[in-house]
């Protein structure tokens, strides 16, 4: 059994299709079939259903899914601890982020890690489902850590750290009735429209549940996944919003939310089941290193 053949086998199982697993292998399609029936005919099973329209892990690939994780996983530390001693650090190092991170300097922590390792492959990606796909990716082994800015009580199964919180802030259109209080409460905005991040991302997800909380659903209209995009739909009259207080929205006036307990985390995250690999230890540790400061402070 080869590495190649247990990647290419990963690739199909989570991509269910082996089209796009082509796609993220960089390869044909027909080479990634090739390869998957011949582990096939290596182990003595089908580990796909496959039909023209779909396909599907097959009892016995379900099962053996998680063990090619772990074997691909091992074979990584393995090469990492040779490579490290022998000529410099080598792996990959794969990090999820926030369209919007307020003052942490990502570029700038990712560019001071490459010029440190520099023969690690770094691969950064943000999620169309926000936070919480970038916690699943997490958990399922897709990725090595991940900036995420869910509330406490989502992040099992994670290891983390939080660097950083932010105040929400409302934002109102000119001429709106509250725009002249000096804070507003959730109960004062019951019956508005909304506009917010799409579903999944953190702070949807934190003042969701709040409106919930207090009995009052909110109604959501437009949604955009940059909050830097807000301030046009509101103020164009298609809603109000909510949104944490990163500094990022230029020619509009903001209102602080005044609810105590409600703020915006941004944690730092690794998988919780087993210790991160040696790419992601290291880029954690000049996280904490004096030589690299988080710009977002941590505030009440």
């Amino acid at each position: 059994m080869e590495t190649r053949q247990l990647e290419c086998f990963v690739a199909v199982a989570e991509e269910l299709s082996f089209t796009r697993a082509a796609r993220r292998l960089f390869a044909v399609q027909s080479t990634v079939s090739a390869t998957i029936q011949a582990l096939e005919a290596e182990l003595g099973v089908k580990l796909f259903d496959r039909s023209t329209r779909r396909v599907a892990l097959s009892p016995a690939g379900t099962v053996f899914l998680p063990e090619a994780k772990a074997a691909l996983e091992a074979v990584d530390r393995a090469r990492e601890v040779v490579a490290d001693a022998s000529a410099g650090l080598r792996g990959s190092l794969r990090v999820g982020t926030l369209t919007s991170v307020g003052d942490l300097d990502l570029p700038d922590l990712l560019g001071a890690f490459h010029r440190r390792y520099p023969l690690v492959e770094l691969h950064v990606t943000v999620s169309i489902t926000g936070s919480t796909g970038l916690a699943e990716d997490l958990r399922q082994g897709r990725l090595d850590v991940a900036l995420l800015g869910l509330p406490e009580s989502d992040l099992a199964g994670l290891d983390t750290k939080l660097i950083g919180s932010a105040p929400f802030v409302v934002v109102l259109p000119d001429g709106h009735r509250l725009g002249d209080r000096r804070s507003l409460t959730l109960a004062d905005l019951s019956g508005e429209s909304f506009v917010d991040n799409p579903r999944g991302f953190g702070n949807r997800v934190a003042l969701d549940r709040a409106f919930e909380a207090i009995g009052t659903p909110r109604r959501v209209v437009v949604e955009v996944a940059d909050l830097r995009a807000v301030p046009a739909y509101v103020t164009a009259g298609l809603g109000i919003a909510v949104v944490p207080d990163l500094r990022l929205l230029a020619g509009v006036r903001t209102i602080p939310l005044d609810e105590p307990g409600l703020t915006w985390p941004l944690t730092i995250a690794t998988r919780g089941e087993r210790p991160p690999r040696r790419t992601a230890r290291l880029l954690l540790d000049l996280i904490d290193g004096e030589e690299f400061s988080i710009a977002i402070p941590v505030r009440p």
